[in-house]
C-alpha cells in the first residue's frame, strides 16, 4: 500500500470511527425533551452545512477520485504520522466530551429540559471541548490529505461553524445558567486550555 493510499484510509477510518462514536448519544439524545432550541434557523442549517462540506464532503471526493490533482503533493511519513496521531488526539477528546455530556449533548444549540452545567473532566480546563475535538480532526485532516484544498477544507468550514456559532451558543448558556456560566467563563478558555 502506497503512503498516500496509508493515509487516505486512515482519514477514512478516523471518520467511520467518529460517527460509530456519536451514535449512541444521538439516541439518548433523542429522548430528552428540548426546553430551548435555536437550531431551526437558515443561519443553522447553513453553518451544518458548511461544515459538512468542508470535514466530510470535499474530502470524500478527493479520497475517492483525487480530485483535484492540480492542487496535490506527495506526503511525507512523518506528516501522515502525526495526522494519525492527531486524529486518535481527536476521537479521545470526542469520547470523552460525549460521556461526560452524556443526554445534554446536541449537535444544534439545544437545552435540555432538567439541564446541568457539565464543568468538570475536560470541561474545567476548556468550556467547549467539542469544538477542540472537531479542529483536531480537521488539523488531522490537513495532515492526512495531502491536498491544498481537501486537506484544508476542514479547518476552513469547521472553522466558520465555530467562529459564527459560539457566541450565540455563549449566550444561550448564559441565558440558562446565569452567575453559574458566567463564573465557568472566568475561569475558562474557550478551547484551547490557558490559551483561547
Amino acid at each position: 500500500m502506497s503512503l498516500l493510499a496509508f493515509s487516505k484510509l486512515a482519514w477514512a477510518l478516523g471518520v467511520a470511527a467518529w460517527f460509530v462514536m456519536r451514535l449512541p448519544f444521538e439516541r439518548k439524545a433523542r429522548r430528552m425533551k428540548v426546553a430551548d432550541a435555536r437550531h431551526r434557523t437558515a443561519r443553522e442549517m447553513a453553518l451544518l452545512s458548511i461544515s459538512t462540506l468542508g470535514l466530510g464532503i470535499i474530502p470524500a471526493v478527493y479520497a475517492a477520485t483525487g480530485f483535484p490533482r492540480a492542487l496535490s503533493y506527495a506526503p511525507s511519513v512523518m506528516q501522515v504520522a502525526a495526522g494519525v496521531l492527531v486524529f486518535l488526539a481527536a476521537l479521545w477528546l470526542f469520547r470523552r466530551t460525549h460521556a461526560q455530556l452524556g443526554r445534554y449533548w446536541s449537535v444544534t444549540l439545544e437545552i435540555k429540559d432538567s439541564h446541568e452545567l457539565i464543568t468538570t473532566g475536560v470541561y474545567r480546563t476548556v468550556r467547549h471541548p467539542m469544538y477542540s475535538a472537531f479542529f483536531l480532526w480537521a488539523l488531522a485532516q490537513a495532515l492526512l490529505l495531502p491536498n491544498l484544498v481537501a486537506g484544508l477544507s476542514g479547518l476552513v468550514g469547521f472553522g466558520i461553524l465555530f467562529f459564527f456559532r459560539v457566541g450565540r451558543e455563549e449566550q444561550m448558556m448564559r441565558e440558562a445558567f446565569g452567575a453559574q456560566y458566567d463564573a465557568y467563563m472566568a475561569r475558562t478558555k474557550r478551547i484551547i486550555p490557558g490559551v483561547y
